[in-house]
């Protein structure tokens, strides 16, 4: 033990302080012996004297501090041992192989073991297998249900080398803490359960129905709206109050809300069972905000809620929460309004805003097509009727609309810069006033310059589509109409009221007249009775439907690429159509859109899609007709668009690897009840 136990650094330089003192006090003496030899004596006994005791106290002193700290150290670690036994935290230690070794008083209490008990861990908690173990300085931490109970286990491995220890062990243990959380979970479970969360109900379609209505009986049918709204909220233990004629604030519980997103807002449907003689079906749009730090947040949240709930059309909930934002319903074809007070309305604020503008800057989306396009055309006829100069933002002219673009260019009529890139238009708008007009989208990121939109300080957005979270924020003017069939529509409507007798170019009416043909797919999709008026408008204009037939006919090669993605087709579920289209065409992504279409005709088939790559990125048109929504389909694959006509873009991933993608999607949707 001598040999082993050796006093070192604070404690060693202690014990030698005597004979470091007898050392310094032997100079005194020795100068004493030099100056006076006579006087020399008493301080040379006097060193002697304290060197003889400062030797003997050092020699005795030492051992008995040896002893002293070995007997501290062993009652020392004795009550590190009692400390672990008693320790309040569940603790073992187990061998490589997960036997126990030993464990404390707090975790044989748990397992109802002996603290020597030898078998593995993995007899107690199955979820605890070897694979899970530790294997470098890293804590792994895990949760396991047991007797009811719930707990946080944190395992760390502690390797022993044989140079610590005098038995020469050499290996690792894993040591386990086990941490009751069964308390605090349902602490946080009630707390969570009695939040309050905030809401919305809006009538859709309030005034429409109303008019279907005979007089005496509009306030029967308002009263049974409003008693259903009542009934159906009370359920959930929830507070409605009406704020307006057709609007609703709600507060209720999480734990309520919770119940009630589990039948995905059944209410949607409820409602449109009132009935006492209305041709039109009641609809409402419903906006929750919940999860925020605070309930004023929670409002603001639902505020935003329904306004997504109205912008994709209504007729469906929307739930908002920092992370994210989820959607219900939304399955059922928004009504047309009949009337243009709207159009009339934006038309005359987007007259204003030209006319304060030395130019203007109007663009689509990326890969532009024949809607994208030809809104643009019309913007440009209404900047030019204003007296402004336009220019139309356009990277890359893509295979769709080279042909009406090239009878842009050829037309002498138009200046030579109608058309420029993104870095000319962020120059054009760097140096001058200018107002950028976004057509045919509201998503930033998909815009031929989303970089435009972050300098430009006057922002128009004409879109058609859906409203989704990540739209253009910052807009001057925001004219978004999800039951318009296509931008062009909406665009042909300004027009009429921009200015009095416009003249629109033939080439101009050409374009628009194409993007309606083409997003209504010759009119049978989503054509309504303003559809068909703006067509006409176009006709009148000097649109002529032979020569837009011809720039749509078909190459040879698109004609077979599309009958191959139609003869390739697989029957998904018994209703899905689902095609890979080849892309050693110019334009894989039209024909596979075209070929979408056609697979609609084919019987049984609910909703076709069709994926094919371009650019190193997989493209997914998606079609229905009216029993499946696949704006919800491709929502969740980061697309959009509407109920009938939709798609994505998928980066990094092959084309079978995203059809795998969405037959996993749509397996999820199914089993969640969301495409029913």
């Amino acid at each position: 033990m001598t040999k082993r136990f050796k006093l070192k650094g604070a404690l060693k330089r202690y014990a030698q302080w005597p004979i470091i003192l007898s050392i310094l006090f032997l100079v005194p003496a020795i100068i004493s012996v030099v100056l006076n030899p006579r006087y020399a004596l008493l301080p040379i006994l006097s060193w002697i004297t304290y060197t003889v005791i400062a030797l003997a106290i050092y020699l005795y002193s030492k051992s008995a501090l040896k002893r002293e700290l070995i007997d501290f150290a062993t009652q020392y670690g004795q009550v590190q041992r009692d400390l672990l036994k008693g320790l309040a935290v569940p603790y073992a230690l187990l061998d490589e192989t997960g036997r126990f070794l030993w464990s404390n008083a707090g975790f044989s209490a748990i397992i109802h073991k002996d603290r020597f008990y030898s078998k593995s861990i993995t007899s107690f908690f199955p979820e605890i297998t070897r694979d899970k173990f530790p294997t470098g300085e890293n804590t792994v931490s895990m949760d396991l249900n047991y007797e009811n109970r719930i707990y946080q286990v944190d395992m760390r491995k502690i390797s022993i080398h044989p140079n610590g220890n005098e038995n020469g062990f050499e290996g690792s243990l894993i040591t386990v803490f086990l941490f009751d959380e069964t308390d605090k979970r349902m602490y946080i479970r009630l707390r969570r359960e009695q939040s309050l969360v905030a809401g919305l109900i809006y009538i859709d379609n309030y005034t429409e129905a109303l008019e279907t209505v005979e007089d005496v009986r509009r306030s029967l049918l308002m009263a049974l709206i409003d008693r259903k709204i009542n009934k159906y909220f009370q359920d959930y233990d929830a507070i409605v109050k009406k704020l307006e004629k057709d609007k609703y604030f709600v507060i209720m519980k999480r734990i309520s809300f919770d119940k009630m997103q589990e039948t995905r807002f059944d209410i949607l449907e409820e409602v449109k069972t009132v009935s006492i003689g209305n041709e039109m079906a009641i609809t409402l749009s419903i906006g929750f905000g919940l999860e925020s730090d605070s309930f004023l947040q929670d409002n603001l949240y639902a505020k935003s809620a329904i306004d997504l709930a109205l912008g994709r059309g209504g007729d469906q909930a929307v739930v908002k929460t920092p992370e994210k934002v989820s959607y219900f319903g939304g399955k059922s074809q928004q009504v047309e309004r009949n009337t243009r007070v709207k159009a009339r309305v934006k038309a005359h604020a987007l007259r204003e805003i030209i006319e304060t503008k030395d130019e203007i800057l109007v663009m689509g989306h990326k890969n532009t097509d024949i809607d994208s396009f030809g809104a643009a055309m019309g913007i440009y006829r209404a900047a030019s009727e204003c007296g402004k100069k336009c220019h139309v933002v356009i990277n890359e002219v893509t295979p769709t609309i080279k042909p009406f673009a090239d009878g842009v260019i050829e037309d002498p009529a138009y200046n030579p810069d109608v058309f420029v890139t993104g870095s000319e238009a962020i120059q054009i708008c760097e140096t001058r006033s200018v107002a950028v007009i976004v057509v045919d989208t509201n998503k930033p990121k998909i815009t031929e310059c989303p970089e435009l939109l972050e300098i430009a300080k006057t922002i128009v957005v004409l879109d058609h589509h859906r409203i989704s979270p990540d739209r253009i924020t910052n807009a001057t003017l925001a004219y978004v109409e999800s039951y318009s069939s296509s931008a062009c529509e909406m665009v042909s409507e300004i027009l009429q009221y921009i200015a009095d007798e416009i003249k629109i170019r033939p080439i101009e009416a050409d374009c628009l007249y194409a993007g309606i043909m083409i997003d209504t797919n010759n009119f049978m999709t989503k054509a309504g009775v303003r559809t068909f008026e703006a067509a006409a408008f176009l006709k009148r204009s000097g649109a002529n439907i032979t020569r837009v037939r011809k720039l749509f006919r078909n190459d040879l090669e698109d004609y077979q690429a599309r009958a191959q993605a139609v003869q390739g087709a697989e029957l998904y579920k018994g209703c899905y159509a689902i095609s890979l289209s080849p892309n050693n065409i110019e334009s894989p992504t039209v024909t596979a859109a075209q070929a979408a279409n056609e697979l609609l005709n084919i019987n049984l088939v609910k909703a076709s899609f069709v994926l094919t790559e371009y650019q190193n990125r997989v493209f997914i048109s998606a079609r229905s007709i009216d029993e499946v929504n696949v704006q919800i389909i491709m929502e969740r694959m980061g697309g959009g668009g509407h109920m009938n006509i939709a798609g994505a873009q998928i980066d990094g991933h092959s084309p079978d690897e995203v059809r795998e993608m969405l037959k996993a999607t749509i397996d999820q949707m199914d089993e969640e009840g969301a495409l029913k």
